[in-house]
């Protein structure tokens, strides 16, 4: 697997997240493309001793249009440490 090619890290990019916040402001992963959840995703990951990455920007939206951080960075902080 990726641990035995030398690999740490499974980082995750751009697009992973919802066109819109949820109504109380929190980031929402596309359901179409994780229809597990980031949770789910991250204890597979995490099973296969790799260290899970994600990516988010600090402006309003990412490069994709997608929400960013900009104005949620608390809310977001806690949500990909959770």
């Amino acid at each position: 697997g990726l641990r035995d090619a030398g690999y740490q890290y499974v980082n995750i990019d751009d697009c992973w997240m919802d066109k819109k916040r949820s109504g109380d402001g929190h980031i929402v992963v596309d359901p179409r493309r994780f229809p597990s959840g980031m949770a789910a995703l991250g204890k597979y990951i995490h099973e296969r001793r790799l260290k899970f990455g994600i990516y988010s920007c600090a402006g309003e939206t990412t490069c994709e249009g997608l929400p960013g951080s900009y104005g949620h960075e608390r809310e977001d902080a806690a949500d990909y440490a959770s």
